[in-house]
């Protein structure tokens, strides 16, 4: 039985293990010639709810330690002594190394990781290969890859190493980039995973769903998609490249300016690409263009990125700003020192998503689209 699929220069992989996530993340690839300024890009929102998140400056070392044991699940693995300077947005809550969820970086080689955008597997592809209880999972991914690649083709084939060797717990899709290429993976079960290289001229929506009512995807073809894979998409415009603010744009959409527009409505029930439940979003970029020593950088939005800026960090910084790092409890909304704080209560003051509801895929059930974990922030906006 093959343990993966290697597929270079095409946009679409094998769909035999790949559907939806009820909370899942929005990705966009851009490939170096479809840019405005030859630079590759890859970007995300994490989905999660209200948590805070940090983001952190990892210092290179030749000395490292050689295991990794992770807390949150007992996967394990060795690592090379010497690693990589690198960045890193983790939670803002850890215990005894539990939840780091690394999610997004570049590194000293200008190579980036964003990871992961969690999906799910049908029983039949389970049946063959399930995943692994003490498998890598998401928690621990980005510190276990990132430091240690030299090329996007090297992140991918890292990864699948482990998977292959230890299994994976959990689903996910994970992209790599360099100067020169883009690489998207998905992790289908316990030891199998795909991998395409995105095309310079291309550039690609991998979308999140969210069930909440009857979908009419012929209606909303050009807005959403109906799984997880990566799917072509119309040109934004046939005669303009992609920019850094373009995917701002678009991961910060709630079909805004469409029939379809959501904010503080879900018209035809569908999902847009910025939700409340937003922690972060990023843009990887690795430019062609300037020095080695200054091509890479990482836009960074706290929270809900149509309520947020943002901002843009070199990643040849030593540290970052405090108010990236502040410490404390991860769901104190009155912590006005914290970037992600900050920016969540604001969303939480001019967005219209409240008392919204949702059709629950696992339970069929309507539920609250602000979730309980966001009862503390409403409270604090509310005083």
């Amino acid at each position: 039985m093959r343990k993966f699929i290697w597929a270079a220069g095409a946009l679409g992989l094998a769909a035999a293990f790949t559907a939806t996530s009820v909370k899942a993340c929005t990705t966009v690839v851009v490939g170096k010639k479809a840019t405005t300024d030859g630079s590759t890009l890859v970007a995300r929102n994490e989905d999660v709810g209200a948590w805070s998140k940090h983001f952190y400056v990892h210092q290179a070392t030749s000395n490292g330690p050689t295991t990794y044991v992770s807390e949150d699940n007992g996967f394990k693995t060795s690592l090379p002594k010497t690693a990589l300077r690198y960045t890193s947005t983790p939670d803002g809550e850890q215990v005894n190394g539990q939840w780091i969820f690394g999610e997004s970086g570049i590194n000293s080689e200008n190579v980036a990781m964003s990871a992961t955008e969690s999906g799910t597997t049908n029983k039949k592809g389970l049946k063959a290969d399930n995943l692994v209880k003490n498998g890598i999972s998401e928690a621990s991914m980005l510190d276990v890859i990132l430091p240690y690649i030299h090329s996007a083709k090297e992140g991918v084939q890292r990864l699948g190493q482990i998977v292959e060797k230890q299994g994976s717990a959990e689903n996910n899709g994970v992209i790599f980039s360099d100067k020169n290429e883009i690489w998207y993976m998905e992790i289908g079960s316990g030891h199998t995973w795909a991998a395409v290289r995105v095309p310079d001229n291309k550039y690609a929506v991998i979308p999140n769903q969210m069930v909440i009512g009857k979908l009419n995807l012929k209606d909303s073809k050009n807005y959403m998609a109906s799984t997880n894979l990566v799917k072509k998409v119309k040109a934004w415009s046939q005669n303009k490249k992609v920019s850094p603010a373009k995917v701002d744009q678009v991961l910060s959409s709630h079909f805004t300016g469409t029939k379809y527009s959501s904010y503080g409505k879900w018209k035809a029930g569908y999902r847009p690409i910025n939700v409340p439940t937003d922690v972060e979003s990023h843009i990887l970029q690795i430019r062609n263009n300037v020095p080695k020593e200054y091509a890479a950088i990482q836009w960074l939005a706290m929270a809900s990125p149509a309520n947020s800026v943002y901002m843009p960090f070199y990643t040849n910084i030593s540290d970052t700003p405090s108010q990236y790092k502040v410490d404390g409890d991860y769901q104190d909304p009155t912590n006005t020192k914290s970037a992600y704080w900050t920016y969540k209560t604001t969303a939480m003051v001019v967005e219209a998503y409240k008392h919204k509801k949702f059709i629950d895929s696992s339970t069929g059930k309507k539920t609250d689209l602000i979730y309980k974990d966001v009862n503390p922030t409403k409270k604090a906006v509310t005083k």
